[in-house]
């Protein structure tokens, strides 16, 4: 199959969501750079419980579930995770720097790089044992969405149970780490690894031929959808330096304004 038959089939749907989720984040983050880090007293938002119970979790299971359903397009999810992998302790180690050597406030432990490692790893584990034993496919979709299903209540649950503890090694999980510093981005496994295995079983089952499931679409939906497209293709490097650019943006903005004054 050529390159051209492969960007007609290409499930472009699914770059759009993936770039909405990204712009809804990459505003969510000036939104918090402005107000906390600058001390603007606007996008009061960031303070209201219907956009932390109902409009950010749309974002990250956006982002999540969509990832998941990518996950399944894979010929080589290990080497996918390897990748991501050195981009999540990067991130890491760069926020501990800037956090305890720049005094900027933005350390990053465990957070959605985390979960997607772990859940490309799970998935390329749960398919070399699916191709090893020649498994039901069918059978092995419905496992991965019990099983994530099970994440999901668990994690929507966690909060009501008095888990507190002093070890760092149920820090993914989502137990409360007592002594913690704030983390910033902070996404536990439960219940986001749950909302991840939903979307590869998704991905299993409605894009078993890897295809678009929208082909044909119009000349002004490809034009409104182009955008978001480019940026969900570009997911992973927007992610890692959109918070400094955004950061050293504003830092210059602020700077300037105050001189005017």
């Amino acid at each position: 199959m050529g390159r051209k038959a492969l960007a007609k089939d290409r499930a472009w749907e699914l770059d759009f969501l993936r770039g909405i989720a990204i712009i809804m984040m990459l505003f969510m983050h000036m939104s918090w750079d402005v107000r906390y880090e600058f001390g603007v007293d606007v996008f009061s938002y960031l303070e209201a419980g219907w956009f932390w119970s109902f409009v950010h979790p749309i974002i990250v299971v956006l982002f999540v579930s969509v990832s998941g359903i990518c996950c399944t397009f894979s010929r080589n999810n290990t080497k996918r995770g390897i990748k991501i992998l050195l981009a999540t302790l990067a991130l890491d180690i760069g926020t501990f720097i800037a956090t305890f050597f720049l005094g900027i406030d933005c350390l990053i432990v465990f957070n959605v790089l985390a979960v997607l490692t772990v859940g490309i790893f799970l998935y390329a584990l749960i398919s070399f044992i699916e191709k090893k034993t020649k498994a039901n496919p069918k059978a092995i979709s419905v496992i991965i969405g019990l099983i994530g299903l099970y994440i999901v209540i668990c994690g929507c649950n966690i909060h009501y149970m008095d888990y507190s503890t002093n070890s760092l090694i149920f820090l993914p999980v989502g137990f409360d780490i007592k002594g913690m510093p704030y983390m910033a981005d902070y996404m536990p496994l439960f219940p986001w690894l749950g909302v991840f295995l939903i979307g590869c079983t998704i991905g299993r089952l409605c894009y078993r031929e890897k295809k678009t499931l929208f082909a044909g679409k119009g000349k002004v939906m490809t034009a409104i959808s182009r955008p978001f497209e480019f940026i969900g293709r570009h997911s992973l490097i927007i992610y890692l330096v959109h918070q400094p650019v955004v950061y050293g943006i504003l830092y210059v903005v602020f700077l300037l304004i105050n001189g005017l004054k």
